[in-house]
């Protein structure tokens, strides 16, 4: 269970990473072009950049209170708030119509979960 926590908490860093890379480092214009962005459009570059910094936080908090043993129970508060942005990421797409982002927002969502469910509990860093 513990590795699979690990494995979770990896990949749902990996994907915070990226979105937050993209968000917080490429130009508006060219997210809004993009696949799954058009929403980008609709809000201000400063709101844009502030999620972006977000979802690199998030990033960071799903992997290094753990590894550095500094505060470990954030991990599992990192996972409920990237569930809280999950749920923002899914009404937002499916205002737009884009359901298969919707859907993908709803796996990272299950993930988050998993892994907040499973540091709280069974594989807690203070226990």
């Amino acid at each position: 269970m513990n590795l699979a926590l690990w494995i979770g908490a990896a990949l749902l860093a990996a994907v915070a990473l990226a979105g937050g890379i993209t968000k917080t480092f490429l130009p508006r214009e060219k997210l809004a072009v993009a696949p799954g962005g058009e929403w980008t459009a609709h809000v201000g570059p400063g709101f844009l950049r502030t999620l972006g910094v977000v979802e690199l936080l998030a990033a960071a908090g799903l992997i290094l209170p753990a590894v550095t043993d500094i505060a470990p129970a954030l991990v599992p508060v990192t996972a409920i708030c990237w569930i809280l942005l999950m749920v923002g990421a899914m009404i937002t797409h499916g205002r737009l119509g884009e359901a298969k982002f919707a859907v993908l927002n709803a796996v990272y969502l299950v993930l988050a979960v998993f892994i907040a469910w499973g540091r709280f509990g069974p594989e807690s860093f203070t226990g």
